[in-house]
């Protein structure tokens, strides 16, 4: 079809769209395909993987354990500004994508390949994650998106299609939405979730328990932070996928971070994901009340003000870009002494702060007590009201005498 394509790297996961996709492409272009897998915490999903690819045709597999990677220097960047897609969403996928992107480009180098693919369809936004990130890092490789150029009209046909060459897929006509694992959540999408009065039904479910079937006792657990990263839970010090995989457990088992909700995409439709992100609940209200008490207050509402479009560029697909990396340094910077110990209840789906401690803290007790102190003068009040007021009682004069006239 496109004999300046020589060598392609797929983004490859095993289910439905990339296991017909690493056919399709060697079928189409008649050159080498290579399968790259990054291990981002997909579990179970990984097993018979390499031998899974060979057998639909892959000429080379690349499977790469980018776990401590993705947390370290994906997951936890974003905590740091407690980054969230408009109010609800904490960007698993999001996250996950530039750094597969990164593989991606690495293996190419490292196979001769000129050109990388994905899985991504037309109507979503890995396809813009997925681009972006081949676009800022190799600019050089062709890019090439089946979905978008395929005879293929929905995933009945793929189904169809792998079924035709005996290619084993995770998905049936009965049950065709599709799921995305990693150690920060896992998501669903499509098929029987776009109607979106239906409830999604709890045998989907892989990370949590509903909070009806939560423990009737509640747990406590204490979160370490040094610079605005998590270091440890209760007591133990532990690298960040070992973290947030222990807090996984811990919030799952306790029904924490489910989300379902209808989200904005970046190309321009509204569309339904169903989520579980409990370690990654945990961590945030975590960081969210150990900023409380060691982050200035003007310094924490400018950064909060920035949030939403720093958020904007992780899910829109501008992890590689310099004004998300600008913003980072910016972020970065309100960390240093977010430093200490938050205690947490975990309940029935409820992440409840009880309690925070740090020795950089900005709480002092002698200040805010509602007893007797020595150190606030409260008729100092007084002024500071009269001064901040002056602009609101001019403005109702100048009405009363706009009446009067």
């Amino acid at each position: 079809m496109n004999k300046e394509i020589s060598k392609i790297v797929l983004a490859y996961s095993g289910g439905l769209d990339t296991s017909v996709i690493l056919r399709w492409l060697k079928e189409t272009y008649e050159c080498p395909v290579v399968a790259y897998a990054a291990d981002l915490g997909q579990g179970e999903e990984l097993h018979g993987l390499e031998e899974k690819a060979l057998e639909t045709g892959a000429d080379e597999v690349f499977v790469e354990d980018l776990k401590e990677e993705f947390v370290r220097d994906f997951v936890f960047p974003a905590l740091r500004a407690n980054a969230i897609y408009e109010s609800t969403y904490l960007m698993g996928t999001s996250l996950a994508r530039p750094l597969i992107a990164r593989g991606q480009v690495e293996t190419a180098r490292k196979t001769g390949a000129n050109a990388v693919s994905h899985g991504a369809t037309g109507k979503g936004n890995d396809q813009v994650r997925f681009e972006l990130a081949f676009m800022a890092l190799e600019p050089s490789l062709k890019i090439i998106a089946p979905w978008r150029i395929w005879e293929f009209k929905g995933r009945e046909d793929l189904i169809d299609y792998a079924h035709s060459r005996d290619i084993p897929v995770p998905v049936t006509k009965e049950k065709p939405y599709s799921s995305d694992r990693n150690l920060l959540h896992i998501s669903f999408e499509g098929g029987i979730l776009e109607d979106i009065w239906n409830e999604p039904l709890e045998e989907m479910f892989v990370l949590s328990v509903s909070p009806e079937k939560a423990p009737d006792k509640p747990e406590y657990i204490e979160i370490g932070f040094e610079e605005g990263n998590p270091i440890s839970v209760n007591g133990e010090t532990t690298g960040p996928a070992d973290l947030l995989a222990l807090l996984n457990e811990l919030g799952g088992k306790n029904g924490i971070g489910r989300v379902d909700m209808v989200e904005n995409r970046y190309v321009g439709m509204k569309s339904r994901g169903v989520y579980e992100t409990p370690g990654g609940t945990i961590l945030r209200t975590a960081h969210m009340a150990m900023e409380s008490i060691t982050l200035d207050r003007e310094v924490m509402h400018i950064r909060d003000g920035l949030v939403p479009r720093y958020a904007e560029m992780i899910y829109n697909g501008y992890w590689f870009s310099p004004e998300r990396e600008m913003l980072q340094t910016l972020i970065d910077e309100t960390q240093k002494n977010v430093n200490g110990l938050v205690r947490l209840k975990l309940y029935k789906g409820n992440c409840i702060v009880v309690g925070r401690k740090s020795h950089t803290t900005l709480y002092d007790p002698d200040f805010a007590t509602f007893e007797e102190d020595v150190v606030y003068n409260q008729k100092d009040a007084e002024g500071f009201i009269r001064l901040n007021g002056l602009r609101l009682k001019i403005a109702q004069l100048s009405r009363q005498g706009r009446k009067g006239s």
